[in-house]
């Protein structure tokens, strides 16, 4: 277990190191957008391009930064159900949601993306818009941060287990949005 709990650590510090990448993206995508913006309204001039960068790094924002939210435990849940649980129920049920859905959910969505960024990449598929970019980048996120998710999720996996044997002491904290 010990060298499980580990690969579990080397995971979560790739998860971390994910959404640093996202964090500036998001600060990226700021100074893209009022640059974007003053350069349209004070000199007249425009971009698809600037546009679908924008977009570009909204979805790496997303997909980079989803590893380490669901490290710290801050995906959604139905609360009604999980705010009820002690610590060993709240294990066996986030257990059975990541072996249940998570990983069959990013398994397909790394099969069924990564022929499509390939298809991407082949053709070198540039934007139909005018100015527009190449969009392999954009359509290579989505087999890396599903493929990344997946990996947190074997790393949650792993902790769980290591908390149900009573290996380690697992802060399963929930704090339920604000509405």
């Amino acid at each position: 277990m010990k060298t499980l709990l580990a690969l579990a650590r080397q995971i979560d510090s790739l998860s971390r190191f994910a959404s640093v990448v996202a964090l500036w993206l998001v600060l990226i995508c700021a100074l893209v957008s009022a640059g974007n913006a003053m350069s349209r309204y004070a000199l007249d001039l425009s971009s698809n391009a600037w546009l679908e960068l924008q977009w570009y790094m909204f979805g790496g924002t997303v997909l980079l930064g989803a590893p380490h939210l669901l490290n710290k435990n801050g995906h959604i849940r139905v609360d009604i159900i999980y705010a009820k649980l002690n610590d060993r129920q709240r294990a066996w049920l986030d257990l059975a949601g990541l072996l249940l859905f998570l990983l069959p959910f990013c398994y397909f969505m790394v099969i069924y993306s990564w022929p499509w960024f390939v298809e991407a990449w082949r053709i070198n598929e540039v934007s139909a818009n005018a100015g527009g970019l190449i969009r392999w980048p954009v359509k290579l996120l989505l087999p890396v941060g599903f493929a990344l998710l997946s990996l947190q999720g074997l790393s949650e996996i792993i902790k769980r287990v290591a908390a149900l044997r009573g290996d380690i002491a697992l802060d399963s904290h929930y704090e339920r949005p604000l509405q």
